[in-house]
């Protein structure tokens, strides 16, 4: 067995294997040992590819022996992928019965690049089904759990792969953020988590929840692990048609963390009566931190932001009504049998999606039904550009824009089991940059006072993801909140 590989970050691991000090095979018999030890008690993962994933690991080593490949930084390094991105040879369900012992016959791009780059894909993690969902207590095949308190969510959708990487599992995985489905987790389990520019990463191989929301993200335990992901990710696709041709920056984090000349917006509207203290207090002190390290902050204004629930609950549930057409029991998964076409369809679909998806479907159908376009998903795609206004003019005044990534630290679960509404509120904070389009990085500022996570989120202009890396960078060059890991036996 190799060092402890909970100890190691993305960056530290690629470091080691470069150096030749650990192989691919140790690592990931390491990540695997992990693991069988921990998931038990967290259910993120949903499928282990241990056979190829060990074999993948063998033949890299042989590989760097012969000194071929040694240049590439993520070079036989395990990550773990959100089972709502297709990987060809192992199943995709999207935490659904409807997709149960479905096989995609492609990998994403996404996916693709980073296997490119040679990184061994070890399994699929859980996620709230189709990716609706803000908790993971969605997922048809059971609840993932968060490693600082199992009693509490790890956020969602893309909890599995947040869980995963806060317990030490694996150094990187990645998820999709269509309404803060990679920032909200990594907020809950105190781990980097980025939502690229919509556009920036291909969407290709993403099982398609809102088609104009979507994006492919990442976690890590710092904003360096996460970059290297990225520029791995990021690049135009052409078989993704919302795909931009931006090309990507390389970064230099050897710099001591000056931020002079840097401006940050602090917007009012991100800090409502009623929030966490905790929240509040650890978002605030970070933000003071940015400033002694040379940051202009100034306090800004995002006026449209109490409308942006309202807008995407009706924009993202018409992409969805759409999107799950297509799964009838004919084309996909499992098939109900009944008297005719019309039978099958209906009971396929009644038994097969869960509660969520299915409110989804219907009030997004209502919303593009005749008679109530123009006054439901209409109005709701003119506030929606009110809202990304918003952000242009803001931009004018400053670079980034700071704030809380969701109103409180990591809940009970069920607590919202009732209350779709409460659920829906827990993404006040994270809406905003799907619907405008724009970039965003969580990632752990402190603790409250139960021990559980506290996370802040930088916005940026389209396309300026390596300004919130550099931002990110240097205030964990002078913080250890990212550091910090959960006792887990």
């Amino acid at each position: 067995m190799i060092m402890d590989i909970s100890t190691l970050s993305l960056t530290q691991v690629s470091a080691l294997l470069q150096q030749g000090e650990i192989s691919s095979l140790d690592l990931t018999r390491a990540v695997l040992d992990r693991i069988a030890l921990i998931d038990d008690q967290l259910h993120a993962f949903l499928y282990l590819d241990t056979d190829r994933a060990l074999e993948q690991a063998e033949k890299i080593d042989r590989e760097r022996k012969k000194g071929s490949k040694i240049a590439k930084p993520l070079l036989g390094i395990p990550l773990a992928v959100k089972d709502v991105l297709a990987v060809k040879g192992m199943p995709c369900t999207c935490g659904s019965k409807i997709l149960e012992n479905y096989h995609p016959p492609y990998t994403a791009t996404a996916v693709r690049r980073l296997q490119d780059a040679g990184m061994i894909i070890i399994g699929k993690t859980n996620t709230d089904e189709f990716a609706m969902g803000s908790s993971t207590e969605n997922s048809a095949y059971g609840i993932t759990r968060n490693p600082w308190d199992a009693t509490r969510v790890p956020g969602g959708s893309s909890g599995g792969s947040a869980a995963a990487v806060a317990a030490r599992m694996v150094s990187a995985a990645l998820g999709t953020d269509t309404g803060g489905s990679v920032r909200q987790p990594a907020s809950f389990c105190g781990v980097t988590g980025l939502k690229p520019t919509y556009g920036r990463v291909s969407r290709y191989g993403l099982v398609a929840y809102g088609s104009s929301l979507d994006s492919c993200g990442a976690f890590g335990h710092s904003a360096r692990d996460v970059q290297m992901l990225f520029s791995a990710m990021a690049g135009h696709d052409p078989l993704d048609a919302t795909s931009q041709n931006v090309a990507i920056h390389s970064m230099d984090f050897t710099k001591n963390p000056d931020l002079r000349g840097v401006r940050i917006g602090v917007p009012r509207e991100y800090f409502l009566p009623g929030m966490q203290k905790d929240v509040e207090s650890k978002v605030r002190a970070a933000i003071e931190i940015f400033s002694e390290l040379g940051a202009q902050v100034k306090e800004v204004s995002l006026p449209h932001t109490e409308f942006a629930v309202p807008v995407y609950y009706l924009v993202a549930p018409a992409e969805a009504s759409a999107n799950l057409a297509r799964y009838d029991g004919i084309r996909f998964g499992p098939r109900l049998d009944g008297e005719n076409l019309w039978d099958v369809f209906t009971r396929t679909r009644g038994e097969k999606f869960g509660d969520e998806v299915t409110r989804r479907i219907m009030l997004g159908t209502y919303a593009l039904s005749a008679g109530y376009y123009d006054a439901y998903y209409g109005q709701a795609q003119k506030v929606r550009a009110l809202i990304k206004r918003d952000f242009e003019e803001v931009f004018k005044e400053v670079d980034t824009i700071a704030c809380p990534v969701a109103p409180t630290t990591a809940f009970k679960i069920g607590v919202h089991g009732d209350d779709p509404l409460a659920m829906y509120l827990e993404d006040i904070f994270t809406l905003p940059a799907n619907l405008a389009g724009i970039p965003g990085l969580a990632f752990p500022v402190g603790f409250d006072q139960e021990g559980l996570p506290v996370g802040m989120q930088l916005m940026g202009k389209h396309f300026d993801e390596s300004n919130l890396f550099k931002l990110a960078d240097a205030y964990q060059q002078v913080t250890d909140w990212h550091k910090r890991s959960p006792e887990l036996k």
